[in-house]
């Protein structure tokens, strides 16, 4: 099964963490158990797809410095946040730090699949993103320096004559390079192309 499709449990109770990995399983779901937050973040190699299922309160690192570690290394991954009935307040301080989800003990199995079947959907938009983004890079890399001219001249909206002022080369020339920009850059149309440049940018500053 794809990573986007695992479930992180982590809980220091092992009854917990037992019944829940019954659960998922018995729902087709991948699962892997840790006994602290601690053993997941020491256990990662690459970013983590799927979402996480965590206690707030455990010994250690607790599910509040589980999301401020994630953070910390941009991590974005869904995570669903276990509380006691008097959590409320860390509950919502989860929610402030990019907690996906909190369910309050006890929960139904209903709510808790629902939850994380909503929190993989999400994480696997996430994949596609970060997989679009990442194509999108490569192929702005394979393009010349007077390539990259003209698409950024392109993206501001400048005319084909007017970019051929500015690089001093004909309009006829732009008009080769930009034939060569959309090839490169897979494009079907001039709005495919700035669509996949602001993409790129939009991730650059963080938007």
């Amino acid at each position: 099964m794809a990573d986007s499709g695992l479930v992180h449990v982590i809980d220091d109770d092992e009854a917990m963490r037992d019944s829940l990995a019954f659960l998922l399983k018995a729902s087709s779901l991948e699962v892997r158990t840790y006994e602290s937050a601690t053993a997941f973040l020491s256990g990662l190699k690459d970013r983590p797809r799927g979402c996480v299922v965590t206690d707030i309160r455990m010994p250690g690192m607790s599910g509040i410095d589980l999301l401020r570690s994630l953070a910390e290394v941009k991590y974005d991954i869904p995570v669903i946040v276990i509380t006691g009935h008097g959590d409320i307040p860390l509950a919502v301080e989860a929610m402030k730090l990019g907690a996906f989800e909190f369910l309050e003990k006890p929960f139904e199995d209903r709510r808790i699949l629902t939850a994380i079947r909503s929190a993989l959907e999400r994480s696997r938009e996430v994949g596609e993103r970060a997989n679009e983004i990442s194509a999108i890079a490569e192929r702005l890399a394979s393009l010349s320096q007077r390539e990259r001219q003209v698409l950024d001249g392109l993206v501001a909206g400048h005319p084909n004559k007017t970019i051929a002022f500015d690089l001093g080369i004909s309009p006829r020339t732009v008009e080769v390079y930009r034939a060569n920009v959309m090839d490169k850059m897979q494009a079907n149309s001039l709005s495919d192309l700035v669509r996949m440049v602001l993409v790129c940018k939009g991730t650059e500053t963080g938007a």
